[in-house]
């Protein structure tokens, strides 16, 4: 295999280091949209494998969203080019999420459905980690989205623990941006396989997308420091009444 480019080599190990996101005899699910991200992860966790002081174990799940396509056997064959043992599921939470409120909201229940089925899956798999492939730009985009559209700041964490820690959600690529992880797509010869949804194109994510790329045209420093402006919040510059602050005080 090609060498591993030695930047994105770093910035996975150091994203791995400093979250803690992988222990010795681990059971790690990856959940495999079809999408570079997901495939390059595939790939990657195996390469770390052969390499990493610790043994783990994965195993890749494709939840096929039941759109029509041929999405499943293009899925299937990307995963068998993985070397990984994997699962694919097929179903029918896309038609289900598009005639929800006419399709008004069809994003936010497809997303629950395929996440409660991910999480199910894990638990009869015996697997406490559940690794995604959201890189930089994916945790940047949910800033923008939990602001514009969920009046919040926040966004998606490199590890997250859940049900009392008997899941750990974890993402091994949130240091990389998105030109480095197509690289490594490159070097994997992946063909990522294409969204089938209807309205793939037309999602809230898309409009932030399109949002940042016209700032990232504007400067490219831009991506940077908001990516390290997630891990620099200075609260006591924030509003917060002063009555809810004397709340909060023992």
């Amino acid at each position: 295999m090609a060498t591993f480019p030695p930047h994105s080599n770093h910035l996975i190990g150091k994203a791995l280091h400093d979250y803690q996101m992988l222990v010795d005899g681990d059971r790690v699910m990856v959940a495999v949209s079809g999408g570079i991200d997901s495939l390059v992860l595939c790939h990657t966790l195996a390469h770390w494998r052969r390499k990493a002081p610790i043994h783990y174990e994965l195993l890749a799940v494709h939840l096929d969203m039941g759109f029509g396509s041929d999405e499943a056997e293009r899925v299937t064959a990307q995963l068998k080019a993985s070397d990984l043992p994997f699962l694919v599921e097929r179903t029918t939470f896309g038609q289900e999420a598009l005639k929800a409120e006419d399709g008004r909201s069809g994003c936010y229940h497809c997303a629950r459905q395929r996440r409660n089925r991910l999480f199910a899956l894990a638990r009869e798999h015996q697997c406490r980690k559940l690794a995604f492939g959201h890189h930089q730009e994916d945790l940047i985009e949910t800033f923008f989205l939990n602001l514009l559209y969920g009046g919040n700041l926040s966004t998606m964490v490199p590890r997250q623990e859940l049900f009392g820690g008997d899941l750990t959600l974890v993402r091994p690529l949130a240091y990389l941006a998105k030109n480095q992880v197509r690289e490594l797509g490159e070097l994997f010869g992946i063909t990522p396989v294409g969204n089938p949804c209807p309205l793939a194109a037309d999602s809230k994510r898309e409009a932030i997308r399109r949002l940042l790329d016209a700032l990232y045209a504007e400067n490219p420093r831009f991506r940077g420091n908001i990516f390290a402006a997630l891990g620099h919040v200075r609260t006591d510059y924030l509003l917060k009444p002063l009555a809810d602050r004397d709340a909060d005080r023992p």
